[in-house]
């Protein structure tokens, strides 16, 4: 018995015969850059998050850096994130010419610690960027005024947390901008690559559709130097397939974690995830932390089985040769540090059945009760 990491290939099949009927339409008229599929998405994502307005973009790293770029965040300028974030967030605020500021997480969600985040502000801090890790919200609603009031954006990482929502509020409606990625294995996944950028601002939203199309929102009008990142209309046609059952597919990850939950809350060694127990989180992945010593060990004995796992991250930013010139050394984040060491993804997708989750944690069990 096998069983996926995840599993992109069974949402296609989902929905792959309306989309091949698109496909089709969308071959005949031959339009393959922009058009009616890619506004037809960005108005329904918009609609479905309750902003004023969404602009497809290349990826979910394009739609971070063009998002700071919109803010016009440059040189001399400083934006706090999350060291235990993928290394996309920090390389977007880095390619601006910007400083990555970089604080900790907090020990029970693994979210950004909001407190560190406050202690850093200086005069040159221009944006915060909270990663609404794993799928869990950061809950930012007060936050967002303290932030205003110091004149600071709140970008929001909303690549794990498509369809999360907390006080009647979606991922990507709550902060100045929220940034998303369609990457195939995330919970709102293109087949290929894909990303997002949403807004309440008009202003920003007319800066975010410049920035993508070479500096003009109109052809051969070109209001400053921009760059080349459209949302290709193949994957916008996915995506706007997959949106409607986005809801269905949260709930159902919400169920899966469930039964992880269950059956690994007693076992000695594992520690699941804590959360709300509300729609704040997807569960784009199901992270426990196992001992230091017993991690990889796990790892390898679940693969043995069939049993695909992964961990997000193996090493916090501050650690990776990429950013040691921010100049961080060891402890500098304890907590980030030491979850980087225990950490393991298990399986987690809509295709999961009951039997394959409870097959994962009575192999999880076994090798955790006789090593």
């Amino acid at each position: 018995m096998g069983v996926l990491f995840s599993a992109p290939q069974y949402e296609f099949q989902l929905i792959r015969q309306e989309w091949e009927q698109r496909f089709n339409e969308l071959c005949a008229h031959g339009v393959f850059v922009g058009g009616a599929p890619v506004k037809e998405f960005e108005k329904h994502f918009a609609s479905f998050l309750d902003v004023k307005g969404v602009a497809g973009v290349g990826n979910g790293t394009d739609a971070l850096f063009l998002a700071l770029k919109a803010l016009e965040i440059g040189k001399g300028d400083e934006v706090i994130t999350a060291t235990n974030t993928f290394i996309a967030t920090v390389e977007a605020i880095h390619h601006t010419g910007a400083t990555p500021v970089l604080v900790d997480c907090e020990r029970d969600s693994y979210l950004i610690d909001l407190d560190q985040v406050k202690a850093n502000v200086t005069s040159r801090t221009k944006a915060i960027i909270p990663v609404h890790l794993y799928g869990q919200m950061v809950d930012i609603d007060e936050f967002v005024q303290w932030a205003a009031d110091k004149g600071i954006f709140i970008v929001e990482d909303c690549a794990q947390a498509a369809g999360a929502h907390l006080n009647g509020k979606y991922a990507g409606s709550i902060g100045s901008i929220g940034c998303f990625s369609f990457y195939p294995d995330k919970n709102l996944g293109a087949i290929g690559d894909g990303g997002a950028i949403s807004s309440n601002h008009p202003e920003l939203l007319s800066g975010f559709r410049k920035l993508r199309n070479h500096g003009g929102e109109l052809k051969y009008i070109h209001e400053f130097p921009g760059f080349n990142s459209r949302l290709d209309p193949l994957q916008a046609l996915v995506l706007d397939l997959k949106l409607k059952y986005l809801n269905e597919w949260s709930e159902r990850r919400r169920e899966n974690a469930g039964i992880y939950s269950e059956n690994l809350s007693n076992v000695e060694g594992v520690i699941v995830p804590k959360h709300r127990g509300d729609e704040s989180h997807v569960f784009h992945l199901y992270v426990i932390r196992v001992e230091e010593d017993r991690r990889d060990a796990l790892k390898k004995h679940l693969q043995k089985k069939g049993i695909l796992t992964a961990i997000q991250y193996p090493t916090a930013v501050h650690q990776t040769p990429a950013f040691q010139h921010l100049g961080y050394g060891r402890g500098a984040f304890p907590v980030s540090e030491e979850y980087a060491q225990q950490i393991l993804s298990l399986p987690m997708s809509i295709a999961l059945s009951k039997a394959d989750i409870e097959y994962v944690c009575d192999e999880i069990r076994s090798y955790m009760g006789t090593n």
